[in-house]
C-alpha cells in the first residue's frame, strides 16, 4: 500500500495528459485513454530499473472504473426518456430497427463463422452492434452538425440503441452470469432480469410524485449523498439477481429522468461521470495484454469491415425510410460508427462470466480501430460521398435536400 496513492495520482496525471493531447489534435479521447492504460498496465514491458507497470494500484483503479460505468449509464438514463422515443415517430423506430437488425445479424454471423460457442457469439454481436454515445456526441459537436437535418435520426438511433442495450444486456447478463446450465434455468434467470427491468420502469414512473417530495433537499451535500447511496444500492441489488450493475444504474437514471430534479441531478453528476468515465477507459487499457492482441487481429479486422459495411447499408436504408438524402445518410452511418463504452461493457460482462479471454483482446483492438476510424470517416464523409456518387450515381428525392434546424443536443459533449 506504500505506493498506492502515488500510482493513483500518476494514473490521473497520465489520463489528463492523454486527454489534453486528444483535445489538442481535436480527436476522441477514448482511444488515448485506452492506449495510455495499455502502456503502463501490468502487462507492459519493464526496462532494467525502470518499471512503469501499474501493479499495486490496478485492483483499486479497476474498482474506480466500475464506478465509472455506473455513472456513464446513470447519466445516460437521466438524459433519456421513453416518452421522447414515442414522440419521435415511426421514422426513428424504423431507422433504429434497421440499424440494430443489420449490425446484430452481422455480429452473429461473425461469431458463428469464427467458431465461437453460443455465449461468446452473443457477446460479440453486442460488442459490434452498439455505437458509442460519447463518440457520437463529440463528432456532432466538433463537426458542427448539431443543426443538420440528419442529426434527429442520429440521436433517435442512439436512443433506440439504449432501449435495445437495456433489454439485451439484461437477457445476456442472465445467460452469462447465471450458473444455470439448462435452457429452462437460463430462461428463468433472463425472465427475472427482464421482470426487474420492467418493474423498475413501471414502479419508478408511478413513484415520481413521491420522489419529487423525497428529493426536495436544499443541501447539495445531502442531495448528492442520497442520490449516490440509492444509485449504488440499486446497482448492487441488480447484480445479485444476475442483472448487470450498469443496467441497474441505467434503470435508476430512467426513473429519475421524469422527476422535477432531473436537471439538478444531471448538473451535479456530470463531473463525476467525466472523471470516473475517463478512469473506466484507462482501467480497461490496464487489463489488456498488448502482445495478446495479435491473436485477435484478423477477427478484429473482419469485425471492422463488417461494421463499416453494415453501418452504411443500415444508414442508407434508414435515411431513405425517413426521406433523407443519400449524403445525409452517409453522415448518419459515419457519425454512429464509433464503438466505445458499451462494447467495453459487453466485453467486461464476458470476462465476469468466465468466457474466452480472447474477447478482451478482440474488444480492445476493435474499439481502438473504430474509435479512430469513426470520427475520421465522419469528418471526410463529404468527400467519401462524392467519390461514391461518381460510381453509383445516387438519386435523391426532393425531401432529401439538406436543411438547417434548431440544435437539439447541448454543446457539452462529455467524455
Amino acid at each position: 500500500m506504500d505506493h498506492l496513492v502515488f500510482e493513483v495520482g500518476l494514473a490521473i496525471a497520465l489520463i489528463a495528459a492523454a486527454g489534453l493531447l486528444a483535445n489538442k489534435i481535436r480527436f476522441s479521447v477514448i482511444p488515448f485513454y485506452i492506449l495510455i492504460g495499455m502502456a503502463v498496465g501490468p502487462h507492459a514491458m519493464s526496462f532494467w530499473h525502470f518499471d512503469f507497470r501499474f501493479i499495486e494500484s490496478a485492483p483499486f483503479i479497476d474498482f474506480l472504473g466500475r464506478i465509472g460505468v455506473l455513472f456513464l449509464l446513470f447519466y445516460l438514463g437521466i438524459e433519456f426518456s421513453i416518452g421522447r422515443l414515442i414522440k419521435s415517430g415511426k421514422n426513428i423506430v424504423m431507422g433504429g430497427s434497421i440499424y440494430i437488425g443489420i449490425n446484430f445479424f452481422l455480429g452473429l454471423m461473425l461469431g458463428w463463422l469464427a467458431g465461437f460457442p453460443i455465449a461468446e457469439i452473443l457477446v460479440i454481436a453486442g460488442i459490434t452492434t452498439i455505437s458509442s454515445s460519447a463518440i457520437v456526441a463529440k463528432v456532432l459537436v466538433d463537426l458542427k452538425r448539431t443543426a443538420n437535418t440528419e442529426t434527429e435520426m442520429v440521436l433517435g438511433i442512439t436512443m433506440f440503441e439504449d432501449v435495445f442495450l437495456a433489454v439485451y444486456l439484461s437477457i445476456l447478463s442472465g445467460i452469462v452470469l447465471s450458473d444455470s446450465s439448462s435452457v429452462w434455468g437460463v430462461l428463468l434467470t433472463a425472465s427475472i432480469a427482464l421482470g426487474f427491468m420492467l418493474a423498475m420502469i413501471i414502479i419508478g414512473r408511478k413513484a415520481v410524485p413521491l420522489l419529487n417530495k423525497l428529493l426536495n433537499i436544499r443541501s447539495n451535500e445531502l442531495f448528492i449523498l442520497v442520490i449516490f447511496g440509492a444509485l449504488f444500492l440499486v446497482a448492487g441489488f441488480s447484480e445479485t439477481i444476475h442483472v448487470a450493475e450498469a443496467i441497474g444504474a441505467l434503470l435508476f437514471g430512467l426513473v429519475l429522468a421524469d422527476t422535477e430534479h432531473a436537471k439538478r441531478i444531471e448538473h451535479m453528476i456530470m463531473p463525476f461521470r467525466d472523471f470516473f468515465g475517463a478512469i473506466f477507459f484507462f482501467s480497461f487499457g490496464l487489463s489488456i495484454d498488448p502482445m495478446a492482441m495479435f491473436g485477435a487481429v484478423w477477427l478484429s479486422l473482419a469485425a471492422v469491415a463488417l461494421t463499416i459495411f453494415g453501418n452504411l447499408v443500415a444508414a442508407i436504408l434508414a435515411g431513405r425510410s425517413a426521406g433523407l438524402s443519400t449524403k445525409a445518410s452517409f453522415n448518419i452511418g459515419f457519425t454512429i460508427m464509433g464503438r466505445g463504452e458499451f462494447s467495453i461493457i459487453m466485453a467486461n460482462l464476458g470476462k465476469a462470466g468466465g468466457l474466452m479471454p480472447v474477447l478482451q483482446s478482440f474488444t480492445a483492438l476493435y474499439v481502438l480501430i473504430m474509435a479512430i476510424l469513426g470520427p475520421l470517416l465522419s469528418k471526410e464523409s463529404k468527400h467519401i460521398y462524392n467519390f461514391m456518387d461518381k460510381i453509383f450515381k445516387f438519386k435523391d428525392s426532393k425531401r432529401g435536400k439538406e436543411r438547417k434546424v434548431k440544435p437539439i443536443i447541448p454543446e457539452n459533449n462529455g467524455t
